[in-house]
């Protein structure tokens, strides 16, 4: 933010003595953090679920990656339609940043699992390397929410995704030391597809995966609608039931400080 000051000697404040001064006031809205959020064209899910959770004073600014409503209906694919929005994901980035965000937040969560612990490291350097900020991306979020209730070894994960990707995932949580012993993937047979997933489909495949072997169950892929759904499956089930988008808003909050606790979207923004 820029303002002019009147210049002392002719009163103008258009005066070429006087250049622009930077204030030191900060964001009206966003005076705690204003988080540059980044999420495919096709995504409607992560921009509301996002500003549902956002505390007083953090607000959310979407940025959206170009990409066609890709048909995915094959392994290849699907990986070849996340990678596209990989690809042009920088975009993104550069057209977020003249809101000056204190803090980049990703919506878009299969390409943060590719490659493992590892590949989400080297995916995430060159848009931290363009924008001079962190970060929070949902394979990470996830991992660290697991590690914060404490007492997760095995879990259970759904996904909207393809068999493929559902490797990936379970090889980046092996990472982190933990043991997926059962997963779903939903096969949807577009990215806006992913949006239309019921409630009811989703809770049928968390009590499917579920058993009293599994510590705790995950839902991947932002653009299925489950932050309520699995703060209620949570209660019921009586174990930690994690959605991706809460797990990466609260990453979000958490890293830059911002301790609120949020009702409604379980135990992790309620307690942690």
């Amino acid at each position: 933010m820029f303002i002019y000051h009147i210049c002392v000697e002719c009163g103008d404040y258009r005066c070429e003595l006087n250049l622009n001064f930077e204030t030191t006031m900060t964001d009206v809205l966003g005076y705690r953090a204003k988080f540059g959020v980044l999420g495919p064209a096709t995504n409607t899910i992560v921009q509301p679920e996002f500003d549902d959770m956002r505390p007083q004073g953090v607000t959310n600014h979407y940025s959206r990656i170009f990409v066609e409503n890709a048909n995915a209906i094959s392994n290849e694919s699907f990986m070849r339609g996340t990678q596209v929005i990989s690809e042009n994901t920088l975009d993104a980035v550069r057209h977020v940043m003249p809101c000056a965000p204190d803090y980049l937040v990703m919506g878009m969560s299969a390409v943060t699992f590719y490659g493992g612990a590892e590949g989400c490291a080297e995916w995430k350097k060159p848009v931290e390397d363009l924008s001079g900020l962190k970060i929070s991306v949902g394979s990470e979020s996830i991992a660290a929410a697991l590690k914060t209730y404490g007492g997760v070894k095995k879990v259970a994960f759904m996904s909207p995704y393809y068999p493929v990707a559902n490797e990936e995932v379970a090889n980046f949580l092996s990472d982190y030391g933990f043991e997926t012993v059962a997963d779903k993937c939903l096969q949807c047979p577009s990215w806006r597809a992913i949006a239309e997933v019921t409630n009811e489909t989703t809770r049928n495949v968390f009590l499917d995966i579920d058993s009293d072997e599994v510590d705790a169950i995950v839902q991947v892929g932002t653009n299925l609608s489950a932050v309520k759904l699995a703060a209620q499956m949570e209660r019921e089930l009586g174990k930690p039931v994690i959605a991706i988008n809460t797990a990466t808003y609260w990453h979000a909050l958490r890293t830059c400080g911002i301790n609120d606790k949020v009702e409604g979207f379980g135990r992790l923004l309620e307690e942690f």
